[in-house]
């Protein structure tokens, strides 16, 4: 459930609690008037999908220090030990509901990859995940899927990341797949951030297993923007000692650049060849005048 969907909510309780749920990584608030809630809790709402288990991972909140002022969905219930036990069982026909899908997309010839099956509480929902790269007529599956499992059916397109969120696995790191490690939502990554740590410019090393770029792209690209600042572009021409040089490799971390022509080679920190930059620019200028 998104914060869009929680602004429309009608419902006014005396405190807010952050419940999270075992096939998301980010936490939603949700209404209780309930003071025995406590940290650790399981509880049961409704949300978009439908009637879900979740785990109270925040102590109670007065909901007049609310900063966002919304009105939220409320905590239905603290789940019961059957709620608990239909969820465990709902885990374990998955698979089951997962395989039967499977084998309706492959009678109907559809181009789909199916990712996932999954049970809201009550069981009067199942929600498929899917990949496909062109639309897909799915009326006919969908009639197929409801007469086997007698309830309401929900076919949910997923990108490319999603699909590694999902699935997992390990990073060229060898460390978990950061999507399915902590990442709650998914930035904005380009071209330009690999440029700025001066990476060589291989989108297949550059790329996760969803093909896209790598999300850790990003992390450090504020850093390598600031040490990045006042040097010259990778390959540019410049003048040193008298001398015509092209800058062949920079290392940021390292602070050292290497300058080369076709008779000699200087290695210089980067402190040098900016303090000789400027050195050039402020005589430049003083010529001009």
């Amino acid at each position: 459930m998104t914060e869009m969907e929680q602004t429309n909510q009608k419902v006014s309780n005396k405190y807010v609690v952050s419940v999270k749920f075992s096939n998301s990584k980010k936490a939603y608030n949700f209404g209780t008037d309930d003071e025995t809630i406590q940290y650790g809790d399981k509880v049961v709402v409704e949300t978009v999908r439908g009637m879900e288990l979740g785990d109270i991972i925040s102590d109670l909140r007065d909901s007049s220090t609310f900063s966002l002022g919304i009105e939220l969905k409320p905590v239905l219930r603290k789940a019961t030990e059957k709620d608990i036990a239909n969820h465990e069982a709902n885990k374990a026909h998955a698979p089951e509901a997962m395989a039967k899908c499977q084998q309706c997309i492959e009678k109907l010839g559809l181009e789909m990859y199916l990712i996932s099956a999954e049970y809201t509480l009550d069981r009067s929902k199942v929600i498929f995940s899917y990949v496909a790269d062109d639309r897909i007529d799915f009326r006919e599956l969908l009639k197929q899927l409801a007469a086997i499992f007698k309830c309401r059916i929900e076919l949910r397109q997923i990108g490319s990341r999603d699909k590694a969120k999902i699935v997992g696995g390990l990073g060229t790191c060898g460390m978990e797949t950061c999507c399915s490690r902590f990442l709650e939502d998914f930035d904005i990554v380009s071209i330009n951030m690999a440029k700025n740590q001066l990476l060589a410019l291989n989108t297949q090393k550059l790329s996760g297993q969803c093909g896209k770029l790598m999300c850790c792209l990003k992390y450090e690209d504020e850093n390598y923007k600031c040490m990045r600042k006042g040097l010259p572009k990778l390959n540019a021409a410049i003048e040193y000692e008298g001398e015509r040089y092209r800058i062949t490799s920079m290392n940021l971390l390292n602070k050292t650049a290497h300058l080369a022509n076709r008779n000699n080679a200087v290695d210089l920190t980067l402190e040098e060849l900016k303090k000789y930059l400027k050195k050039n620019d402020d005589r430049d200028g003083e010529e001009t005048n």
